[in-house]
């Protein structure tokens, strides 16, 4: 991949701020030309560093009310396993993060939920049930102190 200039950095930090912005205030703000601004942004994405785009939804107003941090630890950590331990993963809408971690446990999941009882049935008809599970531990979250997908790209500059 090509090195990121500052214009690249300037065009991601404006994008993770807004990105339905017209492409004309994109080119305007960074003082691009529009097909300039366009080309760069298109290729940010062939290049994989743009993903996507995507709407911010507010959880709460969703009735979505429980957020737990969810620890696991396995006693099997073989291919097939893991494989399908990372299939079941994959299609649960509640997990919506998932990580292979160091320290005490192996997976540390982000579970939403629409209630304790929700969660509770996702516990027991999701979790219980993945292979080579030994332990799950939840932390359910009082308050959302800071929520963001945004990257420091700013910070890249030096």
């Amino acid at each position: 991949m090509d090195a990121l200039d500052k214009t690249d950095l300037a065009l991601l930090d404006r994008l993770q701020q807004d990105g339905r912005v017209a492409n004309t205030k994109l080119a305007e703000e960074l003082a691009l030309s529009e097909a300039s601004c366009w080309r760069r942004q298109k290729r940010l994405e062939e290049q994989g560093v743009i993903e996507g785009y995507q709407a911010l939804l507010n959880r709460r107003k969703l009735g979505i009310g429980v957020m737990a941090f969810v620890q696991i630890v396995c006693t099997q950590h073989g291919e097939e396993v893991t494989a399908q331990f990372e299939r079941t993963i994959r299609a649960c809408p509640n997990v919506v993060d998932c990580h292979n971690i160091t320290g005490e446990a192996d997976f540390l999941l982000k579970v939403v939920a629409r209630d304790l009882d929700d969660y509770s049935r996702f516990v027991d008809r999701v979790l219980r049930r993945l292979p080579g599970v030994l332990s799950i531990r939840s932390s359910i979250s009082l308050r959302e102190m800071k929520a963001t997908h945004r990257l420091p790209v700013l910070d890249l500059l030096g």
